[in-house]
């Protein structure tokens, strides 16, 4: 049941209340107690003379109410009232009623004389309490909540008269807007877009404006706020040995998030398996071996926030992959030259690493970058360039190895040294033997399309004079001895152009003394049958019916 609490002004009406009584001698001034509920108090009647035979208290005025306690009587040692100097009352375990008007009264030689004094009875601030909505208590009694969610922190108290509260944070806030300090039983204020900075200890302060007590109540808050995105997962090669990795990670959240890895539902920290199991705050780690890892396997992590234990759990999954790989599988490089062999890692999960080999006998001994050797990797694809090329040292296979914890995968690169070429000896001899085609085809048209073209200018040319003489070399040697020895037997054969009916001679022109030496009975065209070779019969030949055709036109 809470007592309706005195206000300043009620306080000093009641104590402008006393006055003296008509008849009843001066009383003493007015004295105003003031005592908290559940304690002791000692209200003391001033001026009472010791020769006083008689002293009794009143609660209230005297005649009106009986005595409260009489220094003529005498009380169990255990009454909550006794009177001490026999003048002065004290009250044990005051209660809220107790508080009023107190009269002390002396009775010194028949003579009656009346002390007036006033009890004011504080109660608390007791009990006070915060409370901080929505949100959830831990085990040590701190609470949090979702910075998401407006939240609205009140404090009561029990106290008599009301006290005065107020709020405080620590660490101070600047952002923190707390209401001021109110009188009343409870205060309220709300917070909104919460953030990390408002994490801290909320005080709430009540004072008994009566009797100056306080008390304070301190709650710790937390704003807690999951991790805004999915988890993250992937997986890599352990840097010492050829172990698998699993990387899951949820940053972004407060408290951190639980995280866990699964294969085929089963949790992977207690399987046997697994090398070790390490993690950071955001990040968990699983360390496997590679004896049961295949190609295609899928792991699972789950992720849990204690904002969302309700909802559904955020998972993202690896599938590990052999690598496999792709390259040029040949090679040419001049001897003296550079060369750049590439291999291109197409699918691996995790990424493989990426070693060449020269010595195929020995699969073990990788080539180091040196001076004749450089080794580049950019993401997926690796580059060996081979400088100043050797025909001893660097033709022959090459070997591209990729290997992560799930499988091997090896592509072979032949290389082959040549010795450069004389481009301008190349180009030299191209010309040359286009020349030299260019004019054997020219001469074989020439030869065989030079009567055609004969006869074309005789049908251009049918009013010239121009003669056309064949003569045949061995004919001509045959000739010189015939008329050396006086029996010169020369045919001849003679074309006019211009259409003339002149006999044709063999290398001169007849003239009328020499046609009556020629045989009757042999014609030039048997005699040039024959004495000369095919060709020249089937020129022959061609002359006459062409000189028939001319005579006969």
């Amino acid at each position: 049941m809470r007592v309706q609490g005195w206000s300043p002004a009620a306080l000093v009406l009641a104590a402008c209340l006393w006055r003296l009584r008509p008849g009843r001698g001066a009383a003493g001034m007015e004295k105003v107690i003031v005592g908290e509920a559940g304690r002791n108090v000692t209200l003391v009647c001033p001026n009472v003379s010791e020769r006083a035979s008689e002293v009794d208290w009143f609660h209230g005025d005297p005649g009106a109410v009986p005595p409260l306690f009489s220094s003529n009587t005498t009380l169990p040692k255990d009454a909550r009232l006794s009177l001490v100097d026999n003048s002065s009352l004290r009250i044990g375990s005051l209660r809220l009623q107790d508080g009023g008007n107190y009269t002390c009264k002396e009775v010194l030689n028949e003579v009656a004389r009346e002390h007036r004094v006033q009890l004011l009875v504080a109660s608390g601030p007791s009990h006070v309490t915060i409370s901080i909505s929505p949100s959830t208590a831990l085990p040590n009694g701190t609470v949090y909540v979702d910075k998401r969610d407006t939240v609205t922190f009140s404090c009561t108290s029990d106290s008599y008269p009301e006290p005065t509260m107020g709020w405080t944070s620590q660490p101070p806030n600047s952002t923190l807007e707390t209401p001021p300090a109110v009188s009343g039983s409870s205060t309220v204020f709300i917070l909104r877009n919460l953030s990390s900075r408002f994490q801290g200890n909320y005080s709430c302060s009540a004072r008994n404006p009566l009797s100056g007590s306080s008390r304070t109540s301190t709650k710790e808050l937390l704003v807690y706020y999951p991790p805004p995105l999915v988890p993250r997962c992937w997986a890599q090669t352990a840097q010492v040995g050829l172990m698998l990795q699993l990387f899951c990670s949820w940053p972004g959240g407060y408290p951190h998030p639980i995280l866990q890895w699964t294969e085929e539902g089963q949790d992977l920290e207690n399987s046997s398996w697994v090398v070790n199991a390490t993690g950071t705050a955001d990040t968990q780690v699983e360390t496997l071996n590679s004896s049961r890892l295949f190609h295609g396997k899928e792991f699972r992590c789950v992720g849990s926030h204690i904002i969302k234990q309700e909802e559904v759990e955020s998972t993202c999954v690896v599938q590990i992959k052999a690598p496999s790989l792709e390259t040029e599988p040949l090679k040419t490089c001049f001897v003296g030259g550079t060369v750049t062999l590439t291999c291109r890692v197409t699918e691996s999960n995790p990424p493989a690493r990426i070693s060449w080999l020269r010595n195929v006998s020995q699969p073990e001994v990788t080539i180091q970058p040196g001076e004749r050797y450089l080794i580049t990797q950019e993401g997926s694809i690796s580059n060996l360039t081979v400088q100043n090329c050797s025909h001893s040292a660097d033709e022959g296979y090459y070997v591209c190895k990729a290997e992560n914890p799930v499988g091997l995968q090896e592509v072979y690169i032949s290389l082959t040294v040549k010795k450069p070429v004389n481009i301008v000896g190349v180009v030299g001899a191209v010309v040359v033997l286009l020349l030299l085609g260019v004019l054997i085809l020219s001469g074989i048209v020439l030869y065989y399309n030079q009567f055609l073209c004969l006869k074309g200018s005789m049908l251009r040319n049918q009013d010239s004079d121009d003669v056309f003489v064949l003569v045949d070399s061995e004919g001509e040697e045959e000739e010189e001895e015939e008329e050396a020895t006086g029996n010169s037997n020369v045919h001849r054969v003679t074309a006019l152009v211009n259409g003339n009916s002149t006999q044709t001679g063999y290398g001169h022109h007849i003239t009328e003394s020499d046609s009556s030496e020629l045989p009757s009975e042999i014609s030039a065209e048997e005699v040039e049958r024959e004495e000369r070779p095919a060709a020249q019969r089937q020129i022959v030949h061609f002359l006459a019916e062409m000189d028939g055709t001319v005579g006969g036109s």
